[in-house]
């Protein structure tokens, strides 16, 4: 039984004593694809197990490009989209063997800052930053280091950067048909005062989309990407007399909130009264007080491709951009027209 008291860290050196074999054969065991005996191999970790030794990853990392930590730089890491996209990532750089460093830039520019020279002083491999809060000062720092940068639904910034992103002009045109094959007459679409770049490009490609179609879409700005945004904005447009029939809200939270206060507060039947889409196709989206029609992100096929683009032969490589689809999801909130 453990006493309480600190126990020595076991060493390569302790464990080829235990083993009766050289430090290189320890070193050998513990690196995929070395040569080594499987009597050797037997001795090695059977004297590791027994004196809990494990291999130092960071020490190799400082040496070998493939070894070295990820940085993942994020915002609102809470909030469901984030928290998917999060998961996904971070199960597909651990089965490749990459270890994971996360930086919540929630706290703000200057906490942010800090965390990120921590990343510089590992000598972090690559950043990769999710779409939304992280600001630019914060990329460039990571650029400038000379890391590989990988921009998540942030496309057209920073020429040094590879992109990973969605194709926003197939799904706002897909966005908008949905609402027009409805039927639908007085089209708003709900965007945020907070203008992450990939909540400014579903905006103009569903204006656009709508302007092509012929109506006359107005655009509405909540507080933030949120469910309260939704639903304040909800009590907002359905008080007033130039009443919407047919919402774009350019998250699944915002679409959420705005179905609630839609249903319980103004006593509105969603599809028949009003049809709402959404973006993201979050779990709660799917949930049975809403069953909310919206567009997928494929995160894990965006997940694989960032891992992709992290392998070695990578670095020196100009950066590239990859374009994702995001299907439609077809519930209960449009009515079939």
């Amino acid at each position: 039984m453990w006493d309480g008291k600190a126990i020595p860290v076991a060493t390569a050196n302790d464990v080829a004593r235990r083993a009766g074999v050289s430090r290189s054969a320890v070193s050998r065991t513990f690196t995929p694809g070395c040569s080594v005996s499987a009597e050797t191999r037997r001795k090695v970790m059977a004297a590791a197990e027994a004196l809990n030794y494990h291999v130092n990853m960071l020490a190799r990392g400082l040496s070998k490009e493939e070894s070295r930590p990820i940085c993942i730089l994020g915002g609102k890491l809470a909030q469901p989209y984030q928290a998917s996209l999060l998961d996904q990532l971070t199960q597909q750089l651990q089965q490749a063997q990459r270890a994971v460093m996360v930086i919540n830039t929630a706290g703000g520019a200057v906490c942010a800052n800090q965390a990120l020279k921590q990343t510089l002083n590992y000598r972090a491999a690559a950043t990769v930053v999710l779409s939304g809060a992280p600001e630019a000062s914060l990329v460039e720092s990571c650029l400038q280091s000379g890391q590989q940068v990988i921009l998540v639904n942030r496309l057209g910034e920073f020429a040094g950067a590879d992109h990973i992103g969605i194709d926003y002009s197939t799904t706002m045109n897909d966005a908008f048909f949905m609402l027009d094959r409805a039927k639908c007459q007085h089209i708003a679409l709900i965007s945020s005062a907070v203008q992450s770049p990939s909540i400014v490009v579903r905006e103009q490609e569903f204006l656009q989309a709508a302007q092509q179609g012929g109506h006359r879409c107005q655009v509405h700005y909540c507080d933030s990407t949120s469910y309260n945004g939704g639903a304040a904005m909800a009590r907002q447009l359905l008080a007033g007399r130039d009443r919407p029939d047919g919402v774009f809200c350019v998250t699944d939270l915002v679409a959420c909130g705005f179905i609630d206060v839609a249903r319980y507060e103004f006593g509105l039947t969603i599809a028949r009264d009003i049809c709402i889409v959404g973006f993201d196709d979050i779990e709660q989206a799917g949930w049975g007080g809403y069953q909310l029609t919206t567009f997928a992100q494929p995160l894990q096929d965006m997940a694989r491709a960032i891992n992709q683009l992290l392998l070695p032969d990578r670095v020196s490589q100009p950066p590239l951009k990859q374009l994702f689809k995001a299907p439609p999801v077809w519930r209960k909130t449009v009515r079939a027209g």
